[in-house]
């Protein structure tokens, strides 16, 4: 597992950086020609993109631990290759509703199930959980949505409303990143078990969803939304939970498939940045792995 797990050689790195490929997640082989021949060059291999589903796993199972526990995972549960960083900020969050607090838990435990099982299929290839800012990314996302004014703050664990938010945030981009990396995996055991955390993972997105939408949060669950469209190149392929007057929960295309993003793209998302950048938002220093860098629009 760990052979097969194991991170690309470094010439498949330097080749996939040099190409401007390294954050874009390309789907199948990539073309070049060396020599007047052409060769096929592989697209990141297993390794490659399991590392980097479990940054954005280790960023979802962090942030809802500390709303339901008022902490992190396990230090043990966050040692890897890489830089080893810190979480900042997350507190418990003050929950009214029994059943919202219920679906914060039973996510929580997913999320870190999730974690466990992609380190314990990387094996010695896993990444270490980079720097997590749940804080002030929380505000820039929101400024930057309209949810709130320049110069006010947002904090996610403040209470319900905002929880759910800050949930909604991660779990749609967490859908489109598994459905955007499925083609990328080559293993089939790998590649079921990626197809069963993307269930998961919708499953989670349509909860929040569902929960933001009953409590009437459409507006700034659309600005929220139209913030992720606006980082995430051109197309529309990010919608909010309200509809023609009605629910969206299952927000799809026209033939009610799922939307997908590159890893690029996934990183525009969570990098707080249109363009092509290596850290910022939720990783202030980046993530771990080989794929680190968001695409450029």
């Amino acid at each position: 597992m760990v052979d097969q797990s194991a991170e690309n050689p470094s010439e498949r790195r330097k080749f996939l950086r040099s190409a401007g490929l390294a954050g874009l997640g390309t789907v199948g082989a990539v073309a070049m020609l060396r020599s007047g021949s052409e060769v096929a060059e592989a697209a990141p291999n297993d390794g490659t993109v399991l590392n980097f589903a479990l940054n954005l796993e280790y960023l979802e199972a962090q942030f809802y631990s500390h709303a339901v526990h008022g902490h992190g995972i396990d230090s043990s549960l966050t040692d890897g290759k890489g830089d080893h960083g810190k979480v900042i900020g997350g507190h418990q969050v003050p929950f009214q509703t029994k059943r919202i607090r219920q679906y914060a838990e039973e996510i929580a435990g997913d999320e870190l199930h999730h974690v466990k099982f992609l380190r314990k299929a990387l094996g010695g290839a896993k990444v270490a959980q980079p720097t997590l800012d749940l804080k002030s990314s929380f505000t820039a996302a929101a400024q930057a949505a309209g949810v709130i004014k320049k110069g006010q703050s947002f904090d996610p664990f403040a209470n319900e409303d905002n929880f759910l938010l800050g949930a909604y945030i991660f779990e749609d981009v967490g859908v489109t990143a598994y459905k955007g990396a499925a083609p990328l995996i080559s293993n089939k055991t790998y590649l079921s078990a990626a197809a069963g955390i993307l269930a998961v993972e919708a499953y989670h997105a349509a909860t929040i969803r569902t929960s933001l939408y009953e409590r009437e949060l459409y507006m700034p669950a659309r600005k929220i939304s139209a913030a992720r469209d606006s980082l995430d190149g051109k197309t529309d392929d990010d919608k909010g939970i309200h509809w023609s007057g009605g629910s969206n929960i299952t927000p799809t295309t026209g033939h009610a498939i799922a939307y997908g993003r590159t890893p690029g793209a996934v990183l525009n998302v969570v990098y707080l940045n249109p363009g092509k950048a290596s850290k910022g938002g939720f990783f202030p220093h980046g993530v771990n792995g080989d794929v680190n860098t968001s695409a450029s629009h």
